[in-house]
């Protein structure tokens, strides 16, 4: 009752998924740092998650995973699954999944992909994944997991409507505290599921992501932010203090730049005082 999709940029794996059924991010995805990430749906069984990372991390590739999970299971041929690990990738329609269901898995230079769905409009959902994925390299992971779904979505999606979406993704280093999670973002009931998540998952970028296109606050700009501060209460003769000040409060702490102002803060603050 899904479409979701499972991918890999470098060292960073993760899945979004949406579907006419709410919470499906407690459901669907599991990602594990420097082994992989899995998908499991249809008629899902969520021990598939743990079964299929254990293979990875035990050295199989993504094949050997999905027949770890569905070989000794009865009711594989109601199942879904997509994996991707660090050099492999598969994904799996059992044979009594609700129409229309399939997927389509591949590699780039940058790592693997696997998409797949269930009870969606047609074969059509799964092509327009795949194109968007593709025709996003370059980007970031989160960025391309998202395209993905919107195209997904776009194309008819889950034939029954738009419940719930969810976006997991870890990447060494990355997230709050070096955590090494990209985005943990679940939209668990709305009428436009994957909307919403793109909504939230931008948020989560600003608040989360590291300092980008930093501009040295000096000249005009300087003059520009610190009037902006201003409005905003945060008035000083020192700018940088000023812009802490209104970060802290604004919870951009991790976007903060000794160098200058970064480029989404920049943007927030014009848009805070426009």
């Amino acid at each position: 009752m899904t479409f979701s999709i499972v991918g890999q940029v470098g060292d960073a794996f993760g899945v979004a998924v949406a579907s006419k059924f709410p919470f499906v991010g407690a459901v669907v995805p599991e990602v594990r740092l420097g082994v992989g990430a899995v998908a499991t749906q249809a008629m899902a069984r969520v021990s598939y998650r743990g079964t299929a990372l254990a293979a990875l991390s035990d050295g199989h590739d993504a094949a050997a995973a999905v027949e770890a999970c569905t070989t000794p299971d009865d009711a594989r041929e109601h199942r879904q699954l997509g994996v991707v690990g660090v050099d492999s990738q598969a994904t799996y329609t059992g044979g009594e999944c609700m129409d229309w269901a399939g997927g389509a898995c591949g590699r780039e230079a940058t790592g693997g992909y696997a998409i797949q769905g269930n009870i969606l409009t047609g074969p059509e959902v799964v092509e327009a994944m795949e194109r968007a994925w593709l025709g996003s390299a370059g980007g970031s992971l989160t960025d391309r997991l998202i395209a993905a779904l919107l195209a997904g979505d776009e194309a008819g999606g889950d034939s029954r409507g738009r419940q719930g979406a969810a976006l997991y993704a870890v990447a060494p280093g990355a997230g709050y505290d070096a955590c090494g999670v990209l985005a943990d973002v679940r939209v668990d009931d709305d009428p436009d599921a994957p909307r919403e998540l793109a909504r939230l998952l931008r948020t989560n970028d600003l608040l989360f992501g590291r300092p980008e296109d930093v501009q040295p606050l000096t000249g005009d700009l300087a003059d520009e932010v610190s009037a902006r501060l201003a409005q905003l209460g945060h008035r000083g003769d020192d700018v940088t203090e000023a812009l802490e000040r209104w970060a802290g409060e604004a919870n951009y702490e991790m976007r903060m730049s000794p160098d200058g102002i970064d480029a989404k803060v920049l943007a927030a603050l014009r848009e805070a005082t426009a």
